[in-house]
Parts: C-alpha cells; sequence; structure tokens
C-alpha cells in the first residue's frame, strides 16, 4: 500500500521543483524584459529620428547598414512592428541605392549617401531582421527583400580564398594582389545560421564553417586574440592599413559566437584570459594592440562590459540585465547591450524549451 504513495509523492515533489524552476525562470524573464524594453524605448528615443534613421552621434550624425540593421532586429525582438517599418523604408529610400540589392554602407545628413560601397555586415543583419519580421508577422514581401539581399551577398561578397570561403566586407577594396582584408566580425554566425531559409544555398553554412576555423589560427599577441581587421595572404597578420587591435569590431565575435551556440571552450579563451586579466581592477580596457600588447587606458563601455560579463560567467548565462545604466551610453554602447541581452533572452528560451516535462 505505501509504494503507490511513495510513486505520487515522488511524482508532486518532481513537479513542485519543476513548477519553483519555471517560476524562478519566468521572474527572471520579466526582470529581463522590463530592463530591456525600457531599453529599446530609450534606444528608440535616443537615435532614431522620425523618420526612421539611426543616427550615430559618436560619428557625426551620420548613419549606416550596420546601424539600420540592428535597429529592425531589436524592432522584430521587441514586436515593434511600426518602427520595423519606418526603419526598414528609411533603409530602403536612402541606401538600397545601388545596382543590386546591397546597401551603400554610410549616409551623411549634409551629402545624402557618401560612400555607395557596401558593408557586408549590414547587408547580413538586414536580411536577417527581414527574415525575422516576414515570419513574425506573416509579410511576404520582407521575406523576398531578404532573399534579393541575402542571394547578391553569396554572390557578390563571398569570395573562394586560400583560406577557404571568406565574407569580403565590401564589394569594393578588399580583394587584392597581396591578400583579402576580412573583419572577422562581420560574420555574424546567428544571422549565418538562419539566412539559408531566404537563400537556401550550401555555402552559408561553409561560410560559418570556415569563420570558426579561421579564428582557431589567427589570432595574435598576449592573449591569442583575433584583430578587427585580418589580412589573408600565404600566412594570416593583422592589417597593418586597416586596425591591428582587438578592439570595438573584434568584441563583437564572443558575442555573435555564444549567440549562435557555436563557442568552445577553446575558442572563448582568448576573450575570457584578457578580460579576466583586469577582473578587479578599476577599470576594463576597451581595446588591446596586438603587436605590442599595450591596452587602452579607458574603461570600456557599458555595452562591452556586458558582453564581457557574459565571457567570463560561462558557462553559466549570466544573472538578467535589471536596471540600465545610469550614465546615457553613446550609440554603439547601447546597440550592444541589447544585443547582447536579446541572445541572452533567446538562449534562455532554447535551454527552457529543451528541458524535458516530467
Amino acid at each position: 500500500m505505501n509504494a503507490p504513495l511513495n510513486q505520487l509523492r515522488t511524482r508532486f515533489l518532481h513537479r513542485l521543483a519543476a513548477c519553483c524552476l519555471l517560476a524562478a525562470a519566468l521572474l527572471a524573464n520579466c526582470a529581463t524584459a522590463g530592463a530591456t524594453e525600457a531599453g529599446w524605448k530609450r534606444f528608440k528615443q535616443d537615435f532614431i529620428a522620425p523618420e526612421g534613421r539611426v543616427v550615430d552621434a559618436g560619428q557625426g550624425g551620420i548613419s549606416h547598414s550596420e546601424g539600420q540593421g540592428y535597429a529592425m532586429l531589436l524592432a522584430v525582438h521587441y514586436d515593434d512592428r511600426p518602427a520595423f517599418e519606418q526603419i526598414w523604408q528609411w533603409t530602403r529610400k536612402n541606401l538600397q541605392v545601388r545596382s543590386d540589392s546591397l546597401l551603400a554602407w554610410c549616409w551623411s545628413p549634409e551629402t545624402g549617401v557618401k560612400d555607395k560601397n557596401n558593408a557586408s555586415d549590414g547587408d547580413l543583419i538586414v536580411a536577417w531582421a527581414l527574415l525575422r519580421a516576414s515570419e513574425s508577422w506573416q509579410v511576404p514581401d520582407y521575406l523576398q527583400a531578404s532573399r534579393k539581399i541575402a542571394r547578391d551577398i553569396r554572390e557578390k561578397l563571398v569570395h573562394k580564398s586560400a583560406h577557404g570561403l571568406v565574407l569580403l566586407p565590401g564589394a569594393e577594396g578588399f580583394h587584392k594582389p597581396e591578400g583579402d582584408s576580412i573583419n572577422l566580425s562581420y560574420w555574424v554566425f546567428p544571422a549565418l545560421d538562419e539566412i539559408g531559409q531566404a537563400d537556401p544555398a550550401p555555402e552559408w553554412e561553409e561560410l560559418a564553417n570556415n569563420g570558426i576555423a579561421i579564428l582557431q589560427y589567427a589570432h595574435f599577441g598576449r592573449w591569442k586574440l583575433p584583430p578587427d581587421w585580418l589580412l589573408l595572404a600565404e600566412t594570416s597578420t593583422p592589417s597593418n592599413g586597416l586596425s591591428e587591435l582587438f578592439g570595438y569590431n573584434a568584441v563583437r565575435i564572443p558575442l555573435y559566437l555564444l549567440w549562435s551556440r557555436r563557442e568552445t571552450p577553446q575558442l572563448l579563451r582568448p576573450y575570457r584570459e584578457f578580460w579576466g586579466y583586469f577582473k578587479g581592477a578599476r577599470f576594463l580596457p576597451a581595446w588591446t594592440n596586438l603587436k605590442n600588447d599595450s591596452v587602452d587606458s579607458y574603461d570600456a563601455s557599458a555595452g562591452i562590459h556586458r558582453v564581457a560579463q557574459w565571457v567570463l560567467a560561462y558557462p553559466r548565462t549570466p544573472t538578467p540585465l535589471k536596471t540600465l545604466p545610469a550614465d546615457k551610453p553613446g550609440y554603439y554602447s547601447s546597440v550592444l547591450l541589447l544585443l547582447t541581452e536579446m541572445a541572452i533572452s533567446e538562449r534562455r528560451e532554447e535551454q527552457q524549451a529543451a528541458v524535458p516535462a516530467r
């Protein structure tokens, strides 16, 4: 007679524990949602003009395809369709002015389009945001627009090199006789993992896998970090003409690795050792020079701090952001903060969905 009672008691306790875990997760998600919803509202107020132009005040008030794409992606995440449509229509009208579907990378209030060359990360993020918007709101036109951009990225920017398939940063100026100049932070791994839904082709997976392969040998300096810009020739070296730093570009690499679930302890080790070296110090440098190991003498922005927190917390997911920084972050710091919280949220949701029901 006691056996059935014991089984019922055990089953009840299992269900109670599962409910407690779910409640804790929901409370954490609510805390995160409150802070990040406020962050999205503040971002719109501070950086998005009424016509849908994302303003990078730190670069003289210009707009660029990267910023438009990030804002579109965040608008989908926060189910803000009016903001998405406004941002996309400005982007389409003012940046999609080339003979292909790619975007001019830079627009200035004084001159309009400053450079018709594209930036492949901006193109990829815009295409990814359009794909997600088409799925969230069931708008076929968004999917069609995503497919056109993705196809042109694949046909014009994905290049077969001696180092395997690479993503050229732009259609002009990066493929030269001395080698290919690439930016590994342009490999937006979560976007590469999804973009095949708009443009089914084997190149996307091959490109993502080769980006991971390059990261395993393209590291330099004391902490063995990847540079913002890399020259791929017979060997790989930091690109002296562009940047020899691990800095504002490359800081996105570990974020994209974690977001896409492509991270490994080995891949994250350089970032953990660099940022961990300054744990407990008064500041966290925003960059290090990979040729002489010097570091920035100023504290990194709140966005870089947040990326570093996640990397240092690995394999745990960091505590959700409950409050926003008191100081008003600049455009790029705000983007990094919001993208990191978005990635953490998606990773938590995936982990919770993978927990088997009892």
